[in-house]
């Protein structure tokens, strides 16, 4: 597989924590690194103007989705998300296999792949590992990810029947692969079961792909054990490729994602919070901003946050957004949402470049390494 367009350089590395750089066609991606998500080619509330302001670098889109409306050939005529929704830098896409473990009640499984019902009209749609990666080519994205099978977390044979396609699967995406500008990511599945984790990440590792992605985390499992899980993908995937984090995106999971080798995230979690009135602040606390407490509240949401939101209006003025059902306070609210995750993952990065990640760690009081010790020296 030619990745002649992308590398991935460590610059420093903490414990298992790294700060790095991964070169993509449409930019370099600082790590570790939050993607928001563009579901439809658009992330809610937020125009791309704001995204580069607030130090986006990187925006996720959505394979299943984009498909079923406008449809990746339509975005193929437009010359690509690129153009189509005017961002410039690297975008991810999905190989669209978690929006299809989540259709349970529509969807059938076998080793060709997914026979599913689409959410919009009911109309019937196979995804096999061949069609993912036809429609992730049509939509051109920098990063794009081998079409995988999600199943829940814990019932051990299934978990293995499901990690034994996912390998199948990742095998024919290398080999349907022809676009040489996309970097194509495998995906280590196996539930809570670290026997199968470690195997997932040892075969897909021997495939040679540019970059790795740990999925079917975050789907009811504890943070015990998504922990447990990531101590040991860390163990087994090559220290010289990126690894992503699919889904996961609270302030605790980006610390402890990042404290046990994870260089890339993504979650739809900033900017939803942010449409239900919901604030997050450093501490990893959240604001509802619909309490009436916030009426003649004039703080910003966040005193140590420097984001547009809290430069410039008070707790007052947003709840009265939301109370009016004003659609600013959507706006106001994800830009402050997205600027808490992003400015997290590039304090982090500094400390990591400055030596100092165990102090933030330790400061923070959010790092859960019971059974993982942090060192200089550990690499």
């Amino acid at each position: 597989m030619t990745t002649t367009q992308f590398t991935f350089e460590i610059h420093a590395r903490q414990g298992r924590a790294r700060a790095g750089e991964f070169h993509t066609p449409h930019g370099t991606i600082l790590t570790p690194v939050f993607a928001p998500v563009g579901t439809q080619a658009s992330v809610k509330a937020v125009t791309p103007a704001q995204l580069f302001e607030i130090g986006t670098s990187l925006v996720l889109a959505n394979t299943y989705h984009l498909y079923l409306r406008p449809g990746d050939e339509l975005i193929s005529e437009m010359d690509g998300l690129h153009r189509f929704m005017s961002w410039p830098g690297p975008i991810l896409t999905d190989s669209g296999g978690f929006q299809v473990f989540s259709l349970a009640d529509s969807r059938i499984v076998d080793e060709n792949g997914v026979t599913f019902k689409s959410h919009i009209d009911g109309s019937i749609h196979e995804f096999t590992p061949e069609k993912s990666i036809e429609i992730q080519e049509n939509l051109g994205a920098d990063i794009i990810m081998a079409f995988d099978e999600c199943s829940e977390p814990y019932d051990w044979e299934y978990n293995e029947r499901a990690m034994n396609r996912t390998h199948a699967w990742a095998e024919r995406c290398l080999l349907a692969k022809r676009r040489a500008d996309q970097a194509l990511f495998g995906i280590v599945q196996g539930g809570i079961h670290l026997d199968l984790r470690a195997k997932s990440a040892n075969f897909l590792s021997g495939l040679g792909f540019p970059g790795y992605a740990i999925g079917g985390l975050s789907v009811g499992e504890t943070k015990q054990e998504m922990h447990a899980v990531l101590d040991l993908v860390d163990m087994n995937l090559p220290e010289n490729k990126p690894r992503y984090l699919m889904g996961v995106g609270t302030i605790g999971d980006l610390i402890n994602g990042i404290a046990r080798g994870i260089d890339l995230f993504d979650c739809v979690l900033p900017t939803r919070l942010a449409r239900h009135n919901a604030a997050l602040t450093k501490s990893g606390e959240r604001l509802n901003l619909a309490n009436a407490s916030f009426t003649q509240d004039p703080r910003p949401i966040d005193e140590s946050c420097e984001c547009y939101t809290c430069s410039n209006f008070s707790r007052a003025y947003i709840r009265h957004l939301v109370i009016a059902k004003e659609m600013l306070s959507a706006t106001l609210l994800s830009i402050h949402n997205l600027s808490i995750l992003i400015n997290l993952t590039i304090e982090i990065r500094q400390a990591i470049l400055e030596d100092r990640f165990q102090d933030f760690l330790m400061q923070s009081g959010l790092g859960d390494l019971p059974a993982y010790k942090l060192s200089t020296e550990e690499i």
